[in-house]
């Protein structure tokens, strides 16, 4: 069995942490425009599987960065493998990609622009493909996914949020993410997270001409992952998805 890496990412920005200033400007003196410059610092624990092969030499893999739910909070790293492909790679099952599992601090959420800046920090210390990234999550890890793609579309290669929502308005959703193959995944009965959610997004992506697809589980509650993630044609639809 492969043993996950148990790593530290620094140097996050905007998020709740330490505000380091730049040296100060001359105190202002009139009214007008002006600017400062800042910089946010924060950890965030995370699991990493690497490829069977990774280092053998300078091939570039790809990044499947993976959201957990709100019940994986806190600083218990393990609670992170309770779902999804971290409990399958720590079951044993090696993945022909990079898998960063991070952990959302207790109370915390996945804010976009935090977890925009975790991506890319990921893609400068590990050796990345650029054009074979990919972000995945369930529940509160589906609106993270939803909402980071949709603050910056241009880093994902494609994204496939479960039973989750989103901070914007599906039509904003439709113009940001109409160039990005969307995979969405949702249980009917889900008494946690209205499908709706998921249906409206979708609909309004491919209503603007891009290319999305729901699949909607008629029997499922909020547990629309388990059969997602075991599902080999998920990973084999997401790892055919490359940038131009």
């Amino acid at each position: 069995m492969r043993r996950f890496l148990f790593l530290p990412l620094l140097a996050l920005l905007l998020s709740a942490c330490t505000v380091t200033p730049m040296p100060p400007k001359p105190v202002p003196v009139v009214s007008g425009p002006d600017s400062l410059t800042f910089r946010v610092e924060s950890t965030w624990h995370y699991l990493v599987q690497l490829p069977k092969d990774y280092g053998r030499d300078d091939r570039e893999w790809p990044l499947v960065v993976f959201l957990h739910g709100s019940g994986e909070r806190g600083t218990d790293l393990q609670k992170v493998a309770v779902h999804g492909p971290p409990k399958l790679a720590a079951q044993g099952r090696e993945f022909p990609f990079i898998l960063v599992s991070p952990q959302c601090p207790e109370g915390g959420w996945w804010q976009a622009l935090q977890v925009d800046a975790f991506v890319e920090q990921l893609s400068r210390r590990y050796r990345v493909d650029p054009k074979r990234v990919y972000l995945t999550g369930l529940s509160m890890g589906g609106f993270g996914t939803w909402d980071a793609a949709t603050l910056n579309p241009g880093r994902y290669a494609a994204i496939a949020p479960v039973c989750g929502g989103g901070e914007y308005p599906p039509l904003i959703v439709a113009q940001r993410l109409k160039q990005m193959p969307v995979w969405a995944f949702h249980g009917a009965k889900d008494p946690v997270v209205p499908p709706q959610n998921s249906q409206e997004r979708v609909d309004a992506i491919n209503a603007a001409g891009g290319h999305a697809k729901l699949t909607l589980y008629p029997e499922a509650g909020h547990d629309s992952w388990t059969e997602t993630y075991a599902n080999p044609a998920f990973y084999d639809w997401l790892l055919s998805q490359k940038k131009p």
